[in-house]
């Protein structure tokens, strides 16, 4: 990014990190971005969410393993029967009653333990395993996302603080260069123009201060939001990171996103998912067998002839084998479209690949880029450093403009926060990657 602060220019394109001076106030907390890691964690709300969503297929799938077990249910009832009505002398006459027994009872209980239904049970449990396997992955992703926000967040903090102490010593400087010109312009050395452009370029100066103290408050606030602290609560992060992974490769990148990737793994599943509901579609036509039995206690006795007023028990097992023969011309259709579908995925899955490998390609190129951004930015504020050594002696020798030095003083404080961003940029590139290959 590039950001104009009254004529004075700052080049960021990330961000950087100092201590704060001063003894910290009562409500300053120091973070490392692993605490603010665990903070973010718990205060997210989509961890959450996912993190329940895991929980409820994880109990789908001891439900589904729960089938198994052989259907019981118990019964009973109590009735009242009216005596039969014989019509001896044809419908339209008075019938004699035949007495019977009015009172019926009955308790008992019955099962059905399924045996072979095409391995529909057994695909419904691997379903729903498959879709548990998908709910940690996305939680495990909610978690790296969070991760990568939250260190975007407390890099945000980092730059705006080295910002200002480098502005707020850079100002130092200004006002330790005014006093040595105004001596000369007291002694008639110089004219009162360039007196007049230091104070202007250093009132620009004052006014940067002011817009990055403001960048801070906006940084503090955006990164205690997601840690849930006040919004008012002061946050000093970190030193930043000096060390650079500068090992790995491409290739080794590349192996770890085909192991880790969240959106990789996420689309096997799918894909797996996919074949189980091809294999679900095509047990449609198999033949139903169960075990089932009954048992109950009954009063009066109807079941053998002749009848008796006692209670009486019966039991029965037996095995029930039904098929659909309707399912032959059905399925046909639905086995067609459950094989394209699963095509679909697996076309999908290897598209899912490309795209990872294409972001890991980007995000690795990216972060090489930052590192050797470093190596320039430090070779430039170096060179920056110099300019203005050499600017200032030849100006207060008389043999260079007050706009040379100005321009000297304006390359090397733009050279420190460019090598500042550079650090910062390669720390987020590196958390990105991190992020895309499912290791953050």
């Amino acid at each position: 990014m590039k950001m104009y602060v009254t004529g004075l220019l700052i080049l960021g394109t990330s961000y950087a990190v100092s201590a704060q001076t001063g003894s910290p106030r009562n409500d300053t907390i120091r973070l490392s971005l692993r605490d603010a890691w665990q903070r973010a964690e718990e205060n997210s709300r989509h961890i959450k969410i996912n993190t329940i969503s895991a929980d409820i297929a994880e109990a789908e799938v001891k439900d589904s393993k729960r089938e198994r077990l052989p259907e019981i249910g118990v019964k009973g009832s109590v009735e009242k029967a009216s005596n039969i009505p014989v019509y001896e002398n044809g419908l339209f006459s008075r019938p004699s009653q035949h007495e019977v027994i009015h009172t019926l009872y009955r308790a008992g209980a019955d099962f059905y333990l399924n045996i072979y239904n095409g391995n529909k049970l057994n695909l419904k449990i691997k379903e729903n395993q498959v879709l548990q396997k998908v709910k940690e992955i996305r939680k495990e992703q909610s978690v790296s996302d969070i991760h990568y926000k939250t260190a975007a967040l407390y890099l945000e903090l980092q730059k705006t603080l080295i910002f200002r102490n480098l502005i707020k010593q850079d100002i130092e400087d200004q006002k330790e260069q005014l006093k040595e010109i105004q001596a000369l312009y007291k002694n008639g050395v110089v004219l009162k123009s360039d007196v007049l452009r230091i104070e202007l370029e250093l009132s620009k100066r004052k006014m940067a201060l002011v817009t990055i103290e403001n960048d801070i408050l906006i940084a503090t606030q955006k990164l205690n939001i997601i840690l849930g602290l006040p919004d008012d609560q002061i946050v000093i992060p970190d030193a930043p990171v000096t060390q650079w992974n500068e090992n790995t490769s491409y290739e080794d990148y590349l192996k770890q996103a085909l192991e880790h990737s969240f959106d990789y793994h996420v689309s096997g599943q799918q894909t797996e998912l996919s074949k189980i509901k091809l294999k679900q579609v095509k047990a449609n036509v198999s033949p139903k067998i169960g075990l089932y039995g009954e048992f109950y206690y009954a009063n009066p006795q109807i079941f053998l002839f002749p009848y008796n007023p006692y209670w009486y028990s019966l039991g029965v097992v037996g095995v029930k084998a039904s098929f659909s023969i309707s399912s032959l011309y059905h399925n046909t259709h639905k086995v067609k479209a459950a094989k394209l579908e699963f095509e679909k995925e697996e076309e999908m899955h290897k598209d899912t690949e490309d795209k990872v490998r294409q972001q890991v390609k980007e995000a690795y190129l990216r972060y090489q880029e930052a590192l050797e951004q470093i190596k320039v930015a430090e070779a430039d504020v170096a060179q920056a450093k110099e300019n203005a050594r050499i600017t200032r002696n030849t100006y207060f020798s008389q043999t260079s403009l007050i706009t040379e030095l100005l321009d000297a003083d304006i390359q090397l404080l733009q050279t420190r926060f460019e090598l500042e961003s550079a650090k910062i940029t390669a720390q987020n590139n590196y958390y990105l990657l991190q992020n895309i290959t499912g290791v953050l």
